[in-house]
């Protein structure tokens, strides 16, 4: 009896948003790229390849095919380099997670959320009106708000403070666990599990 072939899942996309430069580095607003580069070390995955505006990594993690991606557009066009990634590798918006720093959450947060609004921020904004949808899942890094009169524009660009080191690395960590968790048991399982304050 013949067997007919199973069709081939679809892969996923993880995307870390940030400004590329030295400059920008270790700035709140590359938290997304932080967690990228993370992961990449964990999976020994090589964020080399440059495709659609964006330096890229492809692996397979537990059977699943993984692309990792951090747009080189900056921040505010970030769209321009994530639509013709999700076209290319064929991966339906709900296989794609986007991962952001947040003001609104204070650090030490971790928010999975399946979709929503941009609540203001620019890398999102651009993503949600170049593919056209807010149905996406996306993880949210809190920053906190700055202090005192302090711009947001300038606060999102300044490095985490020393005393906030520890608990940023806590941040990281626990992000590579979730988007692990996303991949392999699902985006509701990850949402159940690293929602919340850094244990």
């Amino acid at each position: 009896m013949w067997l007919r072939k199973t069709e081939q899942q679809a892969p996923f996309l993880i995307v870390g948003l940030g400004n590329p430069g030295l400059e920008y580095r270790y700035s709140r607003h590359n938290f997304g790229f932080m967690v990228l580069d993370a992961l990449a070390e964990h999976w020994s995955v090589p964020l080399k390849k440059i495709k659609f505006k964006a330096v890229v990594g492809e692996d397979r993690y537990q059977g699943n095919k993984v692309v990792l991606a951090k747009p080189l557009t900056f921040m505010n066009e970030s769209g321009r380099a994530v639509a013709p990634l999700l076209r290319f590798y064929k991966c339906p918006p709900e296989n794609m997670l986007v991962i952001h720093d947040d003001l609104d959450l204070p650090l030490g947060t971790l928010r999975i959320r399946p979709s929503g609004a941009t609540a203001g921020q620019r890398g999102m904004e651009s993503i949600t009106r170049m593919i056209a949808t807010q149905e996406f899942p996306r993880m949210r890094l809190g920053i906190s708000r700055p202090p005192g009169q302090m711009d947001p524009k300038d606060y999102v660009l300044k490095k985490f403070l020393p005393a906030e080191e520890e608990l940023k690395i806590m941040v990281i960590n626990q992000a590579v666990e979730a988007v692990e968790c996303f991949v392999t048991q699902g985006l509701t399982k990850a949402m159940n599990t690293y929602n919340g304050e850094v244990a």
